[in-house]
């Protein structure tokens, strides 16, 4: 498990740079039967494209490159 968790936290830092240019930042908080739970802080919050950036970005990416992810979740 804990490989796992290694394995999502790597990704996320791959995908942190892309947010953090436009004022955001992601944060691995959980990961619990398949779903990968993060935390969005900065330009992030309140921010109209949120769900893009969930779904369209970082579940994306998460879901292609670590076997065993099957969705992400928003924790605020």
């Amino acid at each position: 498990m804990q490989t796992k968790i290694d394995e999502i936290k790597q990704t996320i830092e791959k995908i942190r740079p892309y947010i953090q240019r436009d004022g955001g930042d992601v944060e691995f908080v959980s990961f619990e039967d398949g779903i990968v739970g993060v935390r969005l802080l900065g330009a992030c919050v309140g921010c109209m494209s949120i769900d893009d950036t969930i779904q369209g970005g970082i579940e994306a990416i998460l879901l292609d490159e670590v076997e065993g992810v099957s969705g992400v979740a928003l924790i605020e």
